[in-house]
């Protein structure tokens, strides 16, 4: 039954896709919001506190329901977990932020895509030249598909395979988005923050997403070129100050044979020479050196596409012969 909660979320999310600001984020935004202004006391305790009230709470609540659904109906169970993939899981979350680049670099209009870049990523893209422009697209894009897609898609797998339907997927977002939502309120928009719950969050993300992030950049391996994709994973991936980044970035790159690495663009506002080597933001990928392969080209937004494409269908294969497997055994 995964697969095919799987399959229907994904064409449903392809056919009607969430538009910008839509409920579920605001939603999540005011969440995150209030259980911290109402539960973060500041001292060392009331950040797990905060991070498991926030992430933890709202995936049993979704596993526990999936529970009880199944014991009514099967039916209704999958309708459960299309339901919540639909709202974790898919690729339009991303990338029309993307596409937009992408045609703006197509028409030359090279202003116009360091000003959407800026507005997706909340960085300072007014001064970045073409090629760096392009390897930050290519950045981005990688690292959005693997927190909207991949990472979604196995653990909604894991916790689906004990019976507990879509909580994975909604752990894995939840954990994502506390991370996102601490890093950018304490270095994008200077407001207050608890360090200690802006540090645990990022954590306890990288955490969660250390076994996702190796399976990603094993998939890129096997459907782009596997032996440079190794190589420069075991070669590269260190260059990154955070570690599950530098895995899925250095094996994409040698999946493409694209040069990714250097310093990220600096957050609005923030003096270019601060850098996520600093530790200045989870969202920004720096790193220290960069990859061997061709200096970033248009050609390569097209094959980095192709390539999650691939990874897709790679990994959807593998989830319909384990359903297969166990609906024969």
């Amino acid at each position: 039954m995964s697969f095919f909660a799987v399959l229907f979320a994904l064409l449903i999310e392809q056919l009607k896709p969430l538009p910008n600001n839509n409920p579920v984020h605001q939603g999540l935004t005011a969440w995150v919001r209030w259980v911290g202004r109402n539960f973060d006391a500041g001292a060392a305790v009331h950040a797990r506190v905060v991070w498991a009230i926030t992430v933890v709470a709202p995936a049993l609540l979704i596993g526990v329901g999936y529970v009880a659904v199944n014991r009514y109906s099967t039916v209704l169970a999958l309708v459960w977990d299309v339901v919540v993939l639909y709202l974790t899981l898919g690729f339009r979350q991303f990338s029309h932020h993307f596409t937009a680049i992408r045609d703006a670099l197509d028409e030359a209009k090279e202003d116009r895509a360091r000003e959407l870049l800026a507005q997706w990523r909340h960085v300072d893209a007014s001064d970045l030249p073409r090629r760096e422009l392009l390897r930050h697209v290519i950045e981005y894009s990688l690292l959005a598909a693997h927190r909207h897609v991949f990472g979604v898609f196995f653990w909604f797998v894991a916790l689906s395979t004990v019976g507990l339907g879509p909580m994975g997927a909604v752990m894995y977002r939840m954990a994502e988005f506390t991370s996102r939502y601490w890093a950018y309120r304490s270095h994008v928009t200077g407001a207050a923050t608890h360090d200690q719950l802006r540090i645990l969050s990022g954590k306890l993300f990288d955490l969660i997403d250390f076994v996702p992030s190796r399976l990603t950049a094993f998939g890129f391996a096997v459907v782009g070129n596997f032996e440079e994709a190794i190589e420069s994973w075991r070669r590269y991936a260190n260059l990154w100050a955070q570690p599950n980044e530098g895995v899925i970035l250095s094996a994409a790159a040698g999946a493409v044979g694209v040069q990714l690495g250097g310093l990220s663009a600096p957050a609005a506002g923030q003096d270019v020479s601060r850098t996520l080597s600093e530790g200045d933001s989870a969202e920004a990928a720096a790193a220290v050196g960069s990859t061997a392969g061709v200096l970033p080209q248009m050609d390569h937004l097209r094959n980095v596409v192709a390539l999650i494409w691939r990874s897709v269908v790679l990994w959807m294969l593998l989830l319909a012969l384990l359903s297969l497997a166990n609906l024969i055994g």
